[in-house]
């Protein structure tokens, strides 16, 4: 755990400028797909997203979490996720038009990179040994808001990779007393649910089997035992922490 957070401390101490820019480039960028939206503001969009990416493969886990074990194939996780967003933009698969839908939820997770640093806060935490706006998670859930306002058409392997992300960060609670990404784990549970229903909805005109009906009774089974599965554990860190 020493460990953990003494890499987490390293890396904010030495980018704090560069996150303070960062952020300020997702605001700008996810303001303007909002009010002044254009093919220019959608390919800057995803280069940016596919940076964001490269840089936590990059910068954070093959330079400052180097003392940590798994970092190169944690790196190699987030190199992908670049890669799909590098892909996405060759292809233009994702246009980033927006949808119109899950506005609510969609604002929420984009102000959670920023509610996470003072979560840290809030547990006695201080700087630079807190979670940042500019951290796996954190960019995690950036990511999945993007995806709930601009993708008319989900990149299911993407939220695939990010569901995953999502019980990685669960398993960080107890490892490295971490209760931050609750909010991740929290929030991947309706967002998957979105975004495999919307996928089921796109490909209902296919014959498959089995149905699309029965799949998406199948995704609300699936989501319910999920979702029970995170609400046992946050119980159990809550009892746990209660007793300390």
């Amino acid at each position: 755990m020493e460990i953990f957070w003494n890499t987490i401390a390293s890396y904010n101490a030495a980018t704090w400028p560069a996150q303070v820019v960062l952020v300020a480039a997702a605001v700008v960028l996810t303001l303007l797909l909002y009010l002044r939206p254009s093919p220019a503001v959608r390919i800057a969009m995803k280069v940016f997203m596919a940076m964001l990416n490269f840089w936590i493969a990059g910068v954070y886990y093959l330079v400052y979490c180097e003392p940590r074990e798994y970092h190169d194939m944690l790196a190699i996780f987030w190199a992908i996720m670049g890669c799909i967003w590098v892909y996405d933009l060759a292809v233009k698969h994702a246009s980033l038009e927006r949808t119109g839908n899950h506005t609510a939820f969609a604002l929420l997770l984009f102000a959670m990179p920023l509610v996470y640093p003072l979560f840290s806060l809030a547990l006695g935490r201080t700087f630079p040994m807190i979670t940042s706006p500019v951290m796996p998670c954190s960019v995690a859930v950036f990511t999945i808001g993007l995806m709930l306002a601009f993708s008319e058409r989900v990149n299911i392997v993407l939220a695939m990779f990010l569901c995953h992300w999502a019980l990685i960060g669960l398993s960080k609670v107890y490892f490295f007393g971490i209760p931050e990404d609750y909010l991740l784990a929290c929030s991947i549970v309706p967002a998957l649910y979105l975004f495999f229903r919307e996928y089921i909805r796109n490909n209902a005109s296919r014959a498959t089997k089995p149905s699309p009906r029965i799949l998406n009774a199948l995704l609300v089974v699936l989501c319910i035992i999920i979702g029970a599965f995170f609400t046992f554990t946050l119980l159990h860190q809550f009892n746990l922490f209660a007793e300390i």
